[in-house]
């Protein structure tokens, strides 16, 4: 099966040029395909998750994928999506988050023996002379053209407007795509929705300077069934990276799943076989349940490995009670099917992979506020949001529900060194009395 066939199946693909140019391609032989990250943060997102899943489809299946981190126009900033410019970050912090970007891709993507490799924009764009670059490159782009783009439409329309330094994206982003072609043989870009215009110009350059022909292929913004935008939760973002979302919560994340986006999120985040993900397809009950932890649980397997997988299942079980997983449910999942679902008993120390503070209790003798330690332990984000999490019925401690916002919680409520707390449903945070 054609890796463009494996990908629109899964739902990866929501435009592509030349279609059956692209489709021969693709069968002519292991073919090199590239992808740019923007090396804005130290950490990619769960937003990130449909491009890096692609690119690593194409590495199972033959392909070779080349992952770019944009550190020369990160230094500019890609317009695209934005209402207003992007804050400018330094070459040092380009640098760090460039290390800490090959890290968490490199759980999804094979870097070593040249199955794929990680490229830096900023090795081709810094040296660049402006007035060369003017003549060689800027000469083949209409400016008419350009403005009409969907990278810069919503920009010109805002009331900040579109700053000349966002403007030379475009042509950046295509001459990333000249230079890949011209000497990594990269003839395939791939990209969100909002990438199509750079897309289809670095396509054109490559024609225009190399006389070869290259191809785009674009995903679609991934939503949620309420429309809300994927990786967006009321905390903030889902990150990749464990220090800023844990495992634990990683998982939780797609444990939380509606029941109408399960089927699509197997699709796309997990490697899972498309016909057992067919035939999941209108399971309701307990079963929905047990699918979605197979969700989570090949999500997390996928990003942070199979340990942090383990112990992530073992605290949500230890949260929030065992249930069987069929056999005959997601079959090459990995999830472990013992008794309620459970690893073997004994190979994990549970309480410690509930996410957990450490206090001494003496910071308990005078007792704290429970909105504070809401705040403080980041089960709210703030004073105010803690306090309309208790009004609502929301907070717990022990098990027992806050029935007050100015509740205070001492060393009384210490049980066995440690004091439970939760918010809503699903989310437990463990404080833990230093010995």
């Amino acid at each position: 099966m054609n890796v463009i066939d494996i990908l629109q199946e899964r739902g990866f693909i929501e435009n592509r040029t030349h279609d059956q140019e692209l489709y021969d391609y693709v069968n002519s032989g292991s073919v090199s395909c590239y992808i740019g990250f923007d090396p804005t943060a130290s950490s990619l997102h769960v937003g990130s998750l449909v491009p890096i899943m692609s690119l690593a489809h194409m590495q199972r299946n033959g392909h070779r994928p080349i992952a770019l981190v944009g550190g020369g126009t990160g230094l500019i900033g890609d317009p695209s999506g934005k209402t207003e410019m992007r804050k400018l970050i330094t070459k040092e912090d380009v640098g760090f988050n460039k290390t800490a970007i090959k890290k968490q891709l490199s759980r999804f993507i094979y870097f070593n023996d040249n199955q794929g490799e990680l490229v830096d924009n900023a090795d081709w764009l810094t040296g660049l002379g402006y007035i060369d670059f003017l003549r060689d490159i800027g000469r083949y782009f209409s400016v008419n053209r350009m403005v009409k783009a969907e990278s810069y439409k919503l920009r010109l329309e805002s009331e900040e407007g579109l700053s000349f330094i966002e403007f030379n994206y475009m042509l950046l982003q295509a001459y990333d795509f000249y230079k890949l072609a011209e000497s990594h043989g990269c003839l395939l870009q791939m990209g969100g929705s909002d990438q199509w215009g750079n897309i289809v110009a670095g396509v054109d350059l490559v024609r225009r300077k190399l006389q070869k022909m290259a191809f785009g292929i674009t995903f679609p913004l991934i939503t949620t069934s309420s429309g809300a935008k994927m990786g967006k939760t009321a905390s903030g973002a889902v990150w990749l990276d464990p220090e800023r979302t844990s495992p634990y919560d990683y998982f939780q994340f797609w444990v939380n799943t509606d029941d109408k986006d399960v089927a699509r999120f197997l699709a796309l985040f997990t490697f899972l076989p498309m016909p057992e993900i067919q035939d999941i397809k209108g399971i309701g009950g307990a079963d929905i349940n047990a699918v979605k932890s197979i969700l989570a649980y090949e999500a997390t397997l996928i990003c942070h490995g199979k340990e942090a997988a383990d112990k992530a299942l073992l605290a949500a079980l230890a949260n929030f009670g065992a249930r069987r997983i069929k056999d005959s449910i997601l079959p090459s999942s990995w999830i472990p099917r013992g008794d309620g679902g459970a690893c073997p008993e004994g190979e994990y120390d549970i309480p410690n992979n509930t996410p957990s503070t450490q206090f001494e209790m003496a910071d308990f003798e005078a007792g704290i506020p429970a909105f504070k330690l809401y705040q403080q332990i980041g089960l709210a984000q703030s004073g105010s949001e803690a306090r309309r999490l208790i009004s609502q019925g929301g907070a717990y401690v022990n098990g027992n529900r806050i029935n007050s916002d100015d509740y205070i919680i001492t060393s009384f409520h210490v049980l066995n060194g440690e004091i439970e707390l939760r918010a809503g449903k699903k989310k437990f945070h463990k404080i833990i009395i230093k010995k």
